[in-house]
């Protein structure tokens, strides 16, 4: 039952990254016809188009670090037996967590800062901090989603979506 839950919450975080790729699709397709069709800009667009993809950035770290699909270098991987190859996944993903979870911390400050600052847009000004915080919020199930990775990798490698894990003994 755990692991049927566990497995919803990561395809949740994985279609809310999926969300926001469809919200910065929109905004982009939108603000082009809009400012060629009818020579109209929508206030504030570059900014939300920017705050946007920051959000899908952090949001998309959290999607590709649980499933392994982000860029990797197999040179050394790919000529070692699947004993070693466990090993390295599992030293990999540690030090992955290890940096992203520094990230968090250091995006957290950037999201106290921009609050403290009264950091607005430029047109409408609205206040920038709740874009911060969402992406924030991404990198947050960023460091969960790679956690659970490293927990399954070490002690239950069968339950990882990875095509390139081999469960060996």
């Amino acid at each position: 039952m755990k692991r049927i839950a566990m497995d919803r919450f990561i395809d949740t975080i994985e279609w809310i990254a999926a969300g926001f790729v469809g919200i910065v699709a929109a905004n982009i397709f939108l603000a082009v016809v809009l400012r060629n069709i009818f020579s109209y800009s929508i206030p504030d667009s570059f900014d939300f188009g920017r705050m946007l993809l920051g959000i899908l950035i952090f949001w998309g770290i959290a999607a590709t670090s649980y499933r392994g699909t982000h860029i990797t270098v197999d040179l050394v991987w790919g000529n070692v037996g699947p004993r070693y190859q466990r090993w390295i996944d599992v030293f990999a993903t540690l030090v992955l967590l290890f940096v992203v979870t520094v990230q968090t911390w250091t995006l957290f400050d950037k999201v106290r800062g921009t609050f403290n600052d009264n950091v607005l847009t430029f047109d409408m000004h609205m206040p920038t901090w709740p874009f911060f915080a969402v992406a924030w919020a991404g990198d947050v199930s960023a460091v969960l989603l790679i956690a659970i990775r490293t927990f399954r990798l070490i002690f239950h490698p069968e339950q990882v979506h990875d095509a390139r894990i081999k469960v060996t003994e």
